[in-house]
């Protein structure tokens, strides 16, 4: 079975309260309406997909290759172009994609552009415990040791140290579409989702 795809961008988080008065936190999100750029085929560019553009935007924002080929089917320039798998073979270039294409309860995955926390230590970059908080310890949020001693004299590869953290490509798995506002092209999905307000997210589901 194919996987379904939306595009959208993330409105923030809030609460909603169900029937049996639980309240569950949800991500608003706002998905689509996505328009089919193009429908590739494996006769012509030896794989099946879509591409679909999200929110307009002037012409002068787009490249002229891009810009000629949406002049080509009479599409409005878009400001984000994406390829999903193609999960309904009666879609042709100039539908519009919505919400409508998903269903309340459905499980979903969520990928989007994690927040940046810029330059960051081992203890919130990776998590580590750090040493004794004792007075006249000199070992508090130090990384510890990197190496061996003369033997081999560096670094060992792949080592935890500090760096630039987040704002990374990341996938939020086994999330729950708890409310479509359909008219308005409104998601509630449980939990929280990556990125920050008003950041480019994907949505996809079997």
């Amino acid at each position: 079975m194919m996987k379904k795809a939306l595009i959208g961008k993330k409105l923030g988080m809030t609460q909603y309260i169900r029937e049996d008065g639980v309240a569950v936190p949800v991500t608003v999100c706002e998905l689509g309406p996505c328009v089919v750029v193009q429908k590739k085929t494996i006769e012509n560019d030896g794989y099946s997909a879509l591409k679909v553009g999200y929110s307009d935007c002037k012409d002068n924002r787009i490249s002229m290759p891009q810009r000629k080929e949406l002049e080509k089917n009479e599409i409005k320039p878009k400001k984000v172009l994406q390829e999903i798998e193609v999960f309904d073979d009666q879609l042709k270039v100039g539908d519009t994609l919505d919400c409508s294409i998903f269903e309340e309860n459905q499980t979903v995955e969520v990928s989007g552009v994690s927040k940046g926390r810029g330059f960051a230590g081992v203890i919130k970059r990776h998590g580590f415990g750090g040493g004794r908080q004792t007075h006249g310890s000199h070992f508090h949020r130090a990384p510890g040791s990197i190496g061996a001693c003369a033997y081999p004299g560096e670094v060992w590869k792949g080592q935890k140290m500090p760096g630039r953290h987040g704002s990374i490509s990341t996938t939020v798995k086994n999330l729950k579409i708890i409310k479509i506002i359909q008219d308005k092209n409104i998601v509630l999905i449980s939990g929280a989702l990556p990125g920050t307000k008003n950041s480019l997210i994907t949505v996809s589901a079997r």
